[in-house]
């Protein structure tokens, strides 16, 4: 037997969408939400081996979707040379590579939720495969265009199944420093990626950087296929919460009517489950049981497609977590195109695997944010949490947000400035790192708060988040070329600086009215929760 904790939320309190009982006020146990049911195949219940086993593929799955999106820019010098492209074409590819990533995650999202995660894995693989091979032996106009909406096709899911990979199989206490991980693999391969295919750009020429991806997304393709498990949860249908009893009630909560409703209560207000407990009468499903192609459920797909626009424009902290997450990604496009137009130029005149290197300042920005964004911002919710009576409001993430909310606009001003003035590339490079840091604490506090309001609506509501992403990218990178000529490179990013800064302040203003907008919004997430495939809320 489970042991279970009764304590419930003092009285008085008031409960929200995201508000858990976190931790024991007169002991050191953390309660675990979501609560854990009784079968050994849920992914709660998995060892912490066969949990870093599914999430290392997960992680790596990020690394080769962001190499394959971001190397293509240091080869844009040699490209220009060989195939006479112009910076203009090369920009609208680009941007075509954020159209396929915003609306991918559009029409392919539903069917996670239809059909598992491991199907759409394995498809995003197959066709990353494809754009990777077709740009190898791009030759036309149409050929780079097709091989960008190809690429980004192929990571349309990553930055949205990802999330509920870690929903599925993680717990409250642990999502930001798993948020700070998958962050850490984008930085990963968006900065290290085209350091790395300088040098094969200039040994090797810009057709073997391409063959290289081909090579090592194809053994991430087979390692998908073998050692990826499903982590969407259908138990048998006797299987609910595990051993947790229901003998409480929040002063808040409306009597249950039904069983349903009753176990969403106990969900919902408490998350009282300090221990796991395995039904040993529940037999585990083998290896091949495990990795089936995919796994059937009566799930609809057509309110998936709809529906994050609705979770969009109802819910503050998605709209939040939609504009930050865009607007610091737009950034790093910016910064990213300046680089491989600029530094080829006087007085740079930077070698492919010159500019290549110069994504190495963002990635050492990123590497200290993930232990801020993650490992620190979650050891902060839990001091936060015991201070609050034990329980965790999910605003409590934003404290650490509003101190690092000057690094990207620092880092995007210094940067454009010193690049307009022809300044050393050190003062160039100390720009980068101040934005890496601010990337990655800003994108994983963003994406933890979003998860930790709305865990039962996460897939919808990070569809929202990501097609509002890259359709500011997309926008941003087809206009790029001409805002630069218009305005000049200074003034485009203290422009950019300004806008970034009074963004990246919005967590003031949630820290006052965030659970005020949750509260008014709780009816309208539990309509949208029950209408989803989520089966602990059974």
């Amino acid at each position: 037997m489970a042991s279970s904790n009764t304590q419930t939320l003092p009285l008085g309190y008031i409960w929200a969408p995201g508000t858990v009982v976190l931790k024991d006020r007169d002991t050191t146990k953390v309660n675990l939400y979501p609560i854990p049911t009784s079968d050994p195949d849920d992914p709660l219940n998995w060892s912490s081996k066969r949990k870093f086993i599914n999430y290392g593929i997960v992680c790596s799955f990020v690394l080769w979707t962001f190499v394959v999106l971001d190397v293509g820019y240091t080869a844009w010098g040699p490209m220009i040379d060989q195939l006479g492209f112009s910076v203009w074409l090369l920009n609208a590819a680009a941007a075509t590579n954020y159209a396929g990533l915003a609306v991918g995650c559009i029409f392919f999202m539903p069917f996670v939720h239809r059909y598992g995660r491991r199907p759409l894995y394995i498809f995003s693989c197959a066709v990353q495969l494809a754009g990777c091979i077709w740009q190898a032996r791009v030759v036309t106009n149409g050929d780079i265009i097709g091989s960008n909406l190809l690429g980004g096709l192929g990571g349309a899911i990553c930055e949205t199944v990802v999330q509920i990979s870690i929903a599925d199989i993680f717990f409250v206490h642990q999502h930001a420093t798993m948020n700070s991980w998958y962050l850490l693999l984008t930085s990963v391969g968006a900065f290290l990626g085209p350091v790395a295919s300088g040098y094969v750009v200039d040994a090797q020429g810009w057709r073997w950087m391409w063959w290289w991806c081909v090579i090592f997304v194809g053994i991430q393709f087979i390692a998908t296929i073998f050692l990826y498990e499903e982590s969407k949860f259908v138990p048998q249908r006797d299987v609910l919460v595990a051993q947790s009893t229901i003998n409480h009630k929040t002063p808040n909560a409306k009597e249950p009517a039904n069983d349903l409703n009753a176990v969403e209560s106990e969900q919902e207000h408490s998350g009282n489950v300090t221990e796991r407990h395995v039904d040993p009468n529940i037999k585990p499903k083998s290896y091949r049981q495990r990795m089936a192609l995919y796994t059937p459920t009566n799930a609809p797909i057509l309110q998936h497609i709809y529906q994050p626009v609705s979770v969009l424009t109802t819910f503050p902290a998605v709209a939040y977590s939609a504009l930050t997450f865009g607007t610091v990604l737009a950034c790093f496009a910016i910064l990213i195109t300046v680089n491989a137009i600029y530094l080829l130029e006087p007085p740079y005149n930077f070698s492919a695997s010159g500019v290549g290197l110069f994504n190495l300042p963002p990635f050492i920005g990123c590497f200290i944010g993930f232990f801020v964004g993650g490992w620190l911002n979650d050891k902060s919710i839990m001091w936060l949490a015991r201070r609050n009576q034990g329980i965790y409001e999910p605003e409590q993430r934003l404290y650490m947000a509003l101190p690092t909310s000057l690094f990207v606009p620092a880092g995007v001003l210094i940067f454009g400035i010193g690049i307009a003035n022809g300044a050393h590339w050190i003062v160039l490079a100390v720009g980068l790192v101040l934005f890496g840091f601010g990337f990655i604490v800003c994108l994983d506090i963003s994406l933890a708060y979003c998860t930790d309001c709305y865990q039962d609506i996460i897939g919808d509501a990070l569809v929202g988040v990501v097609f509002t992403r890259n359709a500011i990218s997309v926008v941003i990178l087809f206009v790029l070329q001409y805002w630069l000529d218009g305005m000049g490179v200074r003034n485009v990013h203290i422009l950019v600086a300004c806008v970034m800064l009074v963004i990246l302040l919005l967590p003031a203003v949630l820290l006052k009215f965030g659970k005020q907008a949750r509260i008014r919004t709780q009816e309208r997430y539990r309509s949208m929760a029950r209408k989803q495939p989520t089966y602990r809320t059974f």
